[in-house]
């Protein structure tokens, strides 16, 4: 708790003090807050940028209601600024910031990195549509699979520069539920976007991508460069 409060403090300061960085606009996952992205959050503001953290809550939510809150904090916030605002999502967080980027148009927006998102939906929901955590989850939950109702087939192609990272780790344990290459939650193939800038994988389970080393190097990477590092 004591390293938590340390960096928050850190990136929190350098933003205080500081009214010419670039912002980030910084987005959780499902059934997440703004805490699960602090580390992430932390090494970001200490790569220079303001960071602006967009929380919401997501169970028992529609996605349209979801867009809604998300798109008031973040017109709060950075709409009207006279300074670069780029946008980071991990997971369902990547989708929203597409909603919103698809309906509102910035004047100085720059780049946007999509972690672990599941751009083309994910079948892991299809195949647990009947089960019963599917339904304690809620509407949003249900809406991640990959039918032409479901939400990421909602969203354009996108007009900004876009770099997508996916997480993968080898097991075998959800190949009934996920066949393929993923990160335990998401197939790699189902985050590419069309129109991408750039794609990188990392080693990762789903869940630990904020919390990554490698994830936030790229990150950070793709904000200052408009592309991902390679050796």
């Amino acid at each position: 708790m004591l390293s938590f409060a340390l960096a928050a403090n850190d990136w929190r300061s350098k933003g205080e003090e500081t009214t010419n960085q670039d912002i980030v606009v910084l987005l959780h996952g499902l059934g997440r807050s703004n805490t699960a992205m602090w580390l992430l959050a932390a090494r970001i503001g200490n790569a220079g940028y303001q960071v602006e953290q967009v929380g919401y809550s997501s169970l028992n939510k529609a996605p349209e209601e979801i867009i809604g809150n998300i798109s008031q904090q973040i017109d709060a916030c950075c709409a009207e600024q006279d300074r670069t605002v780029h946008f980071v999502g991990h997971s369902l967080g990547g989708l929203l910031i597409r909603a919103y980027l698809q309906e509102n148009k910035l004047e100085y927006l720059g780049r946007v990195v999509l972690v672990g998102t599941p751009n083309q939906g994910t079948e892991i929901v299809d195949n647990m549509r009947d089960n019963c955590l599917m339904q304690l989850l809620g509407p949003t939950a249900n809406a991640l699979g990959t039918d032409d109702t479901s939400l990421p087939k909602q969203l354009e192609p996108p007009y900004y520069p876009v770099g997508v990272i996916a997480g993968y780790y080898d097991s075998d344990s959800n190949d009934d539920l996920l066949p393929g290459r993923d990160d335990g939650l998401v197939p790699v193939e189902s985050t590419k976007l069309e129109g991408m800038t750039d794609f990188i994988e990392i080693e990762s389970g789903h869940s630990m991508m904020r919390y990554s080393k490698d994830v936030a190097k790229q990150v950070i990477a793709f904000l200052n460069n408009g592309k991902f590092h390679r050796e």
